[in-house]
């Protein structure tokens, strides 16, 4: 959550005295697709502390550990990134996906839009099989655009990353393999509560050769492996989307299922200078009842 504090930990192959940690941020380096590192303002010569407290973070943001010990200095090296993904509201960059949903038919061109404050970017995914790489490895960047085209069933999570140290949200993108599969339509990011959404059954044929009997057959939606519509209708339509309806979903037509796909829903808030409001108006009002009460209780 924005503003929580974290607790980052670092750990040496053999662990003894002496060691010493240090600790840095992050920056993408576009031109080299890789990452440059930022010392922290923890110390210079490190600390013996082998853990790190994040403070008030509001925005996603990668660390990096290395420890040191001796004299002269003999640093291990760096530790494999690691990233603290912020469920901002309102995060510093934005990953747009199109068409807009989780999953997809294989042999189909998906486009990732990057939107922030700067001018270069770089899309960047983390397989299902722990592989990272970036847009640059199986398409070339057009601006701020990469065109995917998932020609394998490979499940990843795409984000973006800018020269200025922005990073976006993170979004899942599940790819059916099956030519005679069905997909739930379901948006990529968070659906804010009070807000309508559809979730839809679709087949990667569509209707062109489907006969009057399976147009006519029931599509069933579920939550949370609960049946909640069954019908003809091919879309599970939400008007007023509240916290209980995060969840998994899938659908199941013609015999087919979908794979299930997570829906968040984000809560807004009143924001904190209205929190302070309700606690004086709330202690006013508690100081008068008080009050009013000892004034009736006074003796005549």
């Amino acid at each position: 959550n924005p503003g929580a504090s974290v607790t980052l930990n670092c750990e040496v192959e053999h662990p003894s005295a002496g060691w010493r940690f240090y600790w840095y941020k992050t920056v993408p380096d576009l031109s080299h697709n890789s990452y440059s590192y930022k010392l922290l303002p923890v110390n210079s010569r490190g600390t013996e502390q082998d853990s790190y407290i994040v403070h008030g973070q509001t925005h996603t943001a990668g660390y990096v550990c290395r420890a040191g010990r001796g004299d002269p200095v003999f640093y291990t090296e760096n530790s494999e990134p690691k990233f603290v993904w912020s469920g901002d509201l309102h995060p510093a960059a934005s990953l747009t996906v199109n068409p807009d949903r989780v999953q997809h038919f294989t042999f189909v061109s998906v486009s990732l839009s990057c939107e922030g404050n700067s001018t270069e970017w770089r899309v960047k995914r983390f397989n299902e099989h722990g592989y990272q790489s970036h847009c640059s490895d199986w398409r070339r960047m057009t601006g701020s655009i990469c065109k995917v085209y998932l020609s394998s069933p490979i499940n990843a999570v795409y984000w973006c990353e800018s020269g200025s140290g922005e990073f976006s949200n993170a979004v899942n993108i599940t790819v059916q393999s099956d030519y005679h599969g069905i997909i739930l339509v379901s948006p990529v990011h968070p659906v804010t509560e009070g807000k309508s959404v559809s979730l839809g059954c679709r087949t990667e044929e569509m209707d062109e050769w489907m006969d009057l009997e399976e147009k006519l057959s029931s599509v069933f939606f579920y939550h949370n492996d609960k049946l909640i519509q069954s019908d003809t209708r091919q879309e599970l339509n939400i008007s007023a989307v509240s916290k209980s309806d995060e969840g998994f979903y899938k659908c199941q037509w013609s015999g087919r299922k979908s794979a299930q796909s997570w829906m968040s829903v984000k809560v807004l808030c009143c924001p904190r200078s209205a929190f302070k409001f309700i606690l004086i108006i709330i202690s006013l009002l508690l100081l008068f009842l008080t009050f009013h009460l000892v004034v009736i209780n006074i003796p005549h």
